[in-house]
């Protein structure tokens, strides 16, 4: 009581000053869901109660379509060769008989969605639901089935494997029934969205359900912006369209993520936005065309940002510098953090692919990059992408696990007990052994500390070219890096390695 009296005996002396004091400052921060703060929204005026209307008009556009393909596999050999199960063996569709089997050609099949975007026949989906199922199969036909069971003979006019995306051609003696892309960048999560498609093969099928995410990426690299929804997409949905409440395309179904192969909810759609414009690229006959810089990357894992005292998700970190490509003349170096391409942040949304990607081939962009803890700025002239083929021939491969240090070679000198490694210096013998190329440098891991966060990270035959960014060629360098990471109170260490032929790999790895 005593409180109340003398609050009430300071509004009765304070007056107006009293009563400001009081008040939450105009810049408090109140709960989200404040009572009040939201209010039930009856739907706007026009949204359907039902989706019924709309989809009658939309569903006519949609489309079935299917691949007929040749197969050639290598039949397994007769084991019963020159006894006699062998003839029943084959006469069973065993194999080819003898020691090795002959190859043989099978049919196989796609099927997918599709829809028309203009009354002349032209066909929108997925380049994987046109694309040959694998290794020594080819496309023989594709047919484009509508609504009202017509079946056409499509014509393939372009593909873009890297956005997944392909383009077709129907001719039908009328003008033919199609949708409109919509505006993708204005949809928003929460947004209900309609998914029409062939799932499983079966008819047209109508599933409903809210955008859950924008601008998703699913690791895909130079092409990796999804809308993510909970409208359930299946196996055969791939290529079919997302509907707005107004009826636009907003989106092409091309991903799910499942451990079934059925809908768990999480489905994933390429933005009509992003589409659009390949499509108007492949209609008019043209190769769709990236931009390119000639570096590997690897995302600023939190790890890796508590090793060079970088903030968290911002940047990527360059791996390898393509020699000679545009990286390379720009004067990025590996271990480099590029934070922005042309004022755009680097974000795991907006990853440095996807902008260097939709950076114009042959325009000039500034790279905002952070070298050995300093900012710097670089200007670098983007080139054209190579395909994809190209590219995994560019970067090379892991190869196999033999670690290749020959016994007798130089003894092994323990780098740091604070890392738990013991390495040796990196000769042309042990080079040769492990499968790295003759120009690398630094030093070899002969061995790992159980116990330690590097045997987790580290096997044998790795090569450590730097440590934090600063170049290491014996034990002792090493030794020195961690010895400085320490001193700067850095829990861990930021080591760049190659393994075998693959290079300009960064692990970051704890100081015991």
């Amino acid at each position: 009581m005593r409180y109340a009296y003398a609050l009430t005996g300071a509004l009765l002396l304070g007056g107006t000053a009293a009563s400001l004091t009081l008040q939450n400052p105009a810049t408090a921060q109140t709960a989200q869901n404040e009572p009040g703060a939201i209010s039930a929204q009856a739907p706007r005026a026009g949204a359907p109660m039902s989706f019924a209307d709309m989809v009658a008009k939309l569903q006519p556009a949609v489309v079935n379509i299917s691949t007929t393909q040749k197969v050639t596999v290598q039949q397994q050999a007769n084991p019963f060769a020159g006894t006699p199960f062998g003839e029943l063996f084959n006469q069973f569709g065993g194999g080819g008989g003898g020691q090795g089997g002959a190859p043989i050609t099978r049919e196989g099949q796609s099927l997918g969605s599709g829809f028309l975007i203009s009354a002349d026949g032209y066909v929108v989906t997925n380049n994987h639901v046109i694309a040959p199922a694998g290794r020594g199969a080819t496309v023989e036909s594709i047919t484009v089935t509508l609504q009202d069971r017509k079946e056409y003979t499509a014509k393939l006019i372009g593909r873009d494997p890297t956005s997944d995306l392909a383009l077709l051609k129907i001719s039908a003696p009328s003008a033919l029934p199609f949708v409109k892309f919509g505006d993708s960048t204005r949809s928003r999560v929460g947004d209900w969205v309609v998914a029409i498609g062939q799932p499983f093969g079966l008819g047209g099928t109508v599933t409903a359900g809210i955008i859950s995410a924008v601008h998703r990426s699913t690791g895909g690299g130079a092409f990796d912006s999804f809308i993510q929804t909970d409208a359930a997409i299946n196996q055969g949905n791939s290529g079919g369209p997302m509907f707005d409440l107004n009826g636009n395309v907003i989106g092409i179904n091309s991903q799910i993520y499942s451990q079934s192969g059925g809908n768990i909810g999480i489905g994933f759609a390429i933005p009509a936005t992003e589409a659009r414009p390949i499509i108007d690229t492949l209609m008019k006959g043209q190769s769709v065309k990236r931009g390119y810089l000639g570096v590997s990357i690897q995302p600023v894992t939190d790890d890796i940002a508590a090793a060079l005292g970088l903030q968290k998700n911002v940047g990527e970190i360059i791996g390898r510098v393509e020699p000679g490509g545009p990286g390379a003349k720009a004067g990025l170096r590996a271990g480099d953090v590029v934070t922005a391409v042309g004022g755009k942040p680097v974000t795991p949304d907006s990853t440095l692919s996807y902008l260097v990607a939709n950076t114009t081939p042959g325009s000039s962009t500034r790279l905002d990059v952070i070298r050995d803890g300093r900012p710097t700025t670089l200007n670098a002239t983007v080139t054209v992408r190579p395909a994809d083929d190209q590219l995994a021939a560019l970067t090379g491969n892991g190869g196999d696990d033999n670690d290749g240090i020959p016994d007798g070679d130089t003894p092994a000198a323990p780098s740091s007990s604070s890392l738990g490694i013991t390495v040796q210096p990196l000769t042309p013998q042990i080079a040769r052994s492990i499968g790295v190329d003759s120009t690398v440098q630094g030093v070899v891991v002969a061995a790992t500390d159980p116990s330690s966060d590097a045997a987790q990270k580290l096997k044998r035959g790795d090569v450590i070219s730097a440590v934090n960014s600063t170049p290491v060629r014996t034990a002792a360098d090493v030794a020195r890096a961690v010895a400085a990471a320490k001193a700067a109170n850095r829990p861990q260490v930021l080591l760049q390695i190659t393994r075998q032929r693959t290079s300009g790999v960064f692990i970051p790895v704890k100081i015991k």
